[in-house]
């Protein structure tokens, strides 16, 4: 999916994979009870900084802070925009 925001800096815009709705053991999470989810897809990147380019890039896969970036709405999407040192790592990089 596009948007049309473009982040500054070293920010980067993601959409949140959807919370479980199930464990593993096949019982169903009710939406109280439903954990915020720590991963999701790379949607949009800033320039970086003068001297440390960004190391994501749209359509990564990353894994960030169960707290970390802060929701913003965009064309009736919920998005987390957060600066890139806020994200741990990118899902099946090599």
């Amino acid at each position: 999916m596009s948007v049309n925001v473009t982040p500054l800096a070293d920010r980067v815009l993601v959409e949140a994979a959807p919370a479980e709705e199930k464990t593993a053991s096949g019982i169903i999470i009710p939406d109280t009870a439903k954990e915020k989810p720590q991963r999701g897809k790379v949607v949009a990147v800033g320039q970086g900084k003068k001297d440390e380019p960004l190391t994501v890039k749209v359509g990564d896969t990353v894994i960030y802070g169960q707290y970390s970036g802060t929701e913003i709405k965009i064309d009736g999407g919920s998005y987390l925009i957060m600066r890139e040192s806020d994200i741990f790592g990118v899902v099946g990089k090599n």
